[in-house]
Parts: C-alpha cells; sequence; structure tokens
C-alpha cells in the first residue's frame, strides 16, 4: 500500500520522496489508485493556510492560496496545459502534428495566454470563495482535479508508447480504480453540501468534452493532456463554487 501512495506523492507533489531504484511497473499502476488521496492531502494544506489567512484581505489571501498551490504540486499541470494549448492551436487539427508539438518543449504564445487566463480566473474565483469563508471547495477542488485523472485513465487509450503514462494505463488495477472514483463521487455532497449537484455537473460536463476533444484529435490521452485535464476542470471547478456564492 504504501509504496504506491508514496509513487503518487512524489509525482503529483514536490515533496522530497525518494526511492531506491525505480519503482516497478505494478507499484507505479496501483499508485493512481491513490489519485483522490493526494488531492485530499494538497486540498487540506489548502484549506488550513486559508484558514490561517482568514483575517487578510481576500486579495491577498487569494493571491498566496494561489501561489501555494502552484507550489505543492510544481507547475506539473500547468506545463501540461501550456503544452496542450500551444498543440491545439499549431497542429491545425492533424494527429501527428498535434503530438510533435506537445513534445517540443517551448511554450508560445497560446500557451502564454492560456496560463494567464487559466490563473486568472482561479484567483479571481479563490477571492470569492475566500470572502465567503468556503473553505471545503479547498479541499474538494484538488480532489476532483485528481479523480478525474484516474477516470481518464480507465475510460481513455493512451497514445504514447513510452513514460509514466504508459506504465499507468497498463499496470493500473481497474476495479479498485473504478471504485475509487465512485467513493470520491458519493463523498463530495456530504464536503459541499446541497451545491455538490451543480458542481459535480459542471466537472462532468468538463471531463467529457475534453475527453471527447482528445479522442477526436489524437485518438486517445497523453500526459500533457491530462495535466491540462487537471488544471481545466479545477479552474470549473472554482468558478461554480464561486458562482454559487
Amino acid at each position: 500500500m504504501f509504496r504506491p501512495l508514496l509513487i503518487a506523492l512524489q509525482f503529483l507533489t514536490v515533496l522530497p520522496i525518494r526511492f531506491d531504484g525505480a519503482p516497478d511497473a505494478k507499484a507505479t499502476g496501483r499508485s493512481l489508485l491513490y489519485y483522490p488521496l493526494v488531492g485530499l492531502f494538497i486540498g487540506a494544506l489548502l484549506a488550513t493556510a486559508a484558514w490561517m489567512l482568514s483575517d487578510a484581505p481576500p486579495l491577498v489571501g487569494a493571491a498566496v492560496l494561489l501561489a501555494a498551490w502552484v507550489a505543492v504540486t510544481g507547475a506539473l499541470h500547468l506545463d501540461g496545459l501550456a503544452d496542450s494549448a500551444d498543440a491545439w492551436v499549431g497542429g491545425h487539427g492533424d494527429h501527428d502534428k498535434t503530438l510533435a508539438i506537445m513534445k517540443d518543449p517551448r511554450s508560445g504564445p497560446m500557451a502564454v495566454v492560456t496560463l494567464v487566463l487559466v490563473l486568472l480566473i482561479k484567483f479571481t474565483a479563490l477571492v470569492q470563495i475566500l470572502s465567503n469563508g468556503a473553505w471545503a471547495f479547498f479541499v474538494v477542488v484538488p480532489v476532483l482535479g485528481r479523480t478525474v485523472l484516474v477516470l481518464l485513465f480507465l475510460t481513455t487509450p493512451y497514445v504514447r508508447p513510452q513514460g509514466l503514462g504508459s506504465l499507468l494505463a497498463n499496470h493500473l488495477p481497474r476495479r479498485a480504480c473504478a471504485l475509487a472514483v465512485v467513493f470520491t463521487l458519493l463523498a463530495i455532497p456530504v464536503l459541499t453540501g446541497p451545491g455538490a449537484s451543480w458542481l459535480l455537473a459542471a466537472v462532468a460536463g468538463t471531463f467529457f468534452t475534453l475527453r471527447r476533444l482528445m479522442l477526436r484529435r489524437i485518438e486517445g490521452t497523453t500526459g500533457d493532456t491530462a495535466g491540462a485535464l487537471v488544471e481545466i476542470t479545477e479552474t470549473i471547478a472554482l468558478l461554480t463554487a464561486a458562482l454559487m456564492y
């Protein structure tokens, strides 16, 4: 149990976790099962920070929270969002060109614009949520962002033959992961109350829309599009929470 959990923490956060030798494929695949739990860990850190900043002006608190959010994840998913934005525009609908652009480490204008817009929406939503003291959403949103990752790998082909993504896709425990997704989604209303239906509907709509776009363009997913899914899901979830209040 602990090795897959540590692998998930190592990959999704900046915690200084080290292993003697490379983790085996089975443990790497099983790490996907713990992604929602890592989301809960990130959310607990954010909720604690929000509580500590409760007396600060909402604008200041939101800026600090957003910086902490980016820092604890190492901007991992933002990098995937940037690469996906460049590829989707620069690929001009072509499968191979889109995949090739995603491998290019350079960022173009579309990547920069997309990152600015996403971070701006997150910031403004955080201001509204902080102003209303709705701290439960700081826990729920990172959980949802990592739960959709599990659902993506369960339902969508991974198109690159190498890398961590292929290990996850080939060795994930399908039944256990499906149960983890169901359990997590059922637990959301306990934390958010009556507004959970709107939140879950927004996240579901985001997931199915982005998954359809991935299948149409590249016939599956990559690590970059998975990262983009996390960022866009979190943004839509935060925006929904802000509009609810």
